[in-house]
């Protein structure tokens, strides 16, 4: 992963800091990004997709984790715009390595966390 990832965030992902993360701030970083996190997340896990993509992938991911951010997540309503920028531009990188069956996986963990049940 090394070889590809010369921002120094894919040393940033752990699983671990992912789940962590998600768990932290997904109603404050809202449900695009969260989508956009775990299709990544699901696109990495995939045994099909390659070396190079993985490391885009756990840059990107690395940097939503991080600490350190171009815009501090603790601020009011822009927080999470950086990061939004970061996954999407890792989506478009990887784009060719997603596929309908990660989208579904993804939507599928999404709406657990965002839909809620029907009132009784």
């Amino acid at each position: 992963m090394a070889d590809y990832d010369n921002t120094g965030f894919g040393t940033q992902y752990s699983d671990k800091s992912f789940w962590d993360t998600l768990k932290a701030y997904a109603l404050a970083a809202g449900r695009d990004v969260i989508e956009k996190a775990l299709i990544l997340y699901y696109t990495a896990r995939s045994p099909a997709t390659p070396a190079w993509a993985k490391a885009a992938i756990y840059a990107a991911l690395g940097y939503f984790v991080s600490l350190i951010d171009a815009i501090p997540d603790l601020t009011p309503i822009i927080g999470y715009a950086d990061d939004l920028g970061v996954l999407v531009a890792a989506i478009a990188t990887v784009a060719s390595t997603i596929t309908p069956e990660i989208r579904e996986q993804a939507a599928q963990k999404l709406q657990e966390w965002f839909e809620t049940p029907p009132a009784s």
